[in-house]
């Protein structure tokens, strides 16, 4: 059965954090990952009070090797895993521009970068000492005080390398773009051993279920988002390789009135999940069943508890009609 979480942006203080993981257990939610934003509220932190508070629901950050060193990252998983009862999930992201910027880090080699944080991080929680050394990551004689875990690693991926190392080396791989999933997941598949179980299949996206959750969308949100995002989504949406490329010209000349101009309604709506509540649960039971997902994500992304609380049980409303044949 799909399986529901939330993707937590920590743009509220910590103690709203944590309350707002507790409500997400108590509406009935099967994950929480708290995204690792560097000079935001510390993720472990607020990850290990959410642990002590909760006695059910998966957490997790969403997390990098840029910003911690991954054995640093397998310490604190463990650390999390210990405290939560073995209740922890590690998600691997390539960094982005928000927290490594401010940090005066610069992303290179990404591909690299995860595939050598989840050969040490699986290294370390095999129980076992470990010298490894790869071109951007090293360890020397490192053991982990936790002894041996079992802990799930997922990895949030966009680009082709990026999808065949996640079909290759992850549990888990997160996708975003609803018209992309069918490209994505074959790449994704590319990456897969033979013989080799494929990762769960987690889709995460900006649901829109209110006009308030999307009117303006095109403009102030998503020409950001998908100036981000590899040439081959934005052909998914709809957007000539000429469009693209002006799109892309325009954004990066500053003059992002011209670039939204790209970034129709239509565009928006082959991206995300958008419309009604019955609307959106009948797109979502399609996808389900077309690229058998396991779970599927969204985000909370402003401050606000009691808000934020109805979003998830609205949410959940419309996962559980998915669930369910009419």
């Amino acid at each position: 059965m799909l399986k529901l979480g939330a993707m937590l942006i920590p743009v509220m203080p910590t103690d709203e954090v944590v309350e707002t993981i507790v409500a997400a257990e108590q509406v009935g939610l099967d994950y929480c990952l708290l995204a690792d934003e560097g000079l935001m509220s510390d993720v472990y932190v607020a990850l290990g009070a959410a642990a002590l508070r909760t006695s059910r629901i998966r957490l997790g950050p969403v997390t990098n090797g840029y910003t911690r060193h991954p054995a640093a990252t397998a310490t604190a998983i463990a650390t999390l895993n210990e405290l939560s009862g073995g209740r922890a999930i590690g998600m691997l992201v390539a960094g982005g521009s928000m927290t490594l910027a401010p940090l005066g880090i610069r992303r290179q080699a990404p591909v690299e970068m995860v595939a050598e944080s989840i050969e040490v991080i699986r290294s370390l929680w095999s129980g076992e000492s470990i010298t490894w050394s790869g071109d951007h990551v090293r360890v020397d004689g490192a053991q982990l005080g936790t002894g041996p875990q079992q802990i799930p690693i997922w990895v949030a991926a966009r680009g082709p390398r990026m999808l065949r190392l996640a079909g290759r080396s992850a549990d888990g791989v997160m996708l975003e773009v609803k018209a992309d999933l069918e490209s994505a997941l074959a790449l994704v598949d590319e990456g897969v051993a033979g013989g080799a179980q494929s990762p769960d299949r987690i889709y995460l996206d900006r649901l829109a279920y209110r006009p308030d959750q999307y009117q303006g969308s095109a403009s102030k949100v998503f020409v950001h988002v998908l100036m981000d995002s590899p040439d081959r989504q934005l052909l998914s949406l709809g957007l000539s390789q000429d469009e693209v490329d002006a799109f892309r010209t325009a954004y990066r000349s500053g003059r992002s009135e011209l670039a939204a101009a790209y970034v129709t309604d239509d565009i928006v709506r082959r991206r995300q999940l958008m419309g009604t509540p019955a609307e959106c649960s009948d797109m979502l039971r399609g996808l389900t069943e077309q690229f058998d997902l396991d779970a599927f994500f969204f985000y909370i992304k402003s401050p606000g508890l009691d808000a934020n609380t109805q979003v998830m049980r609205e949410v959940l409303a419309i996962v559980d009609d998915a669930r369910h044949d009419r």
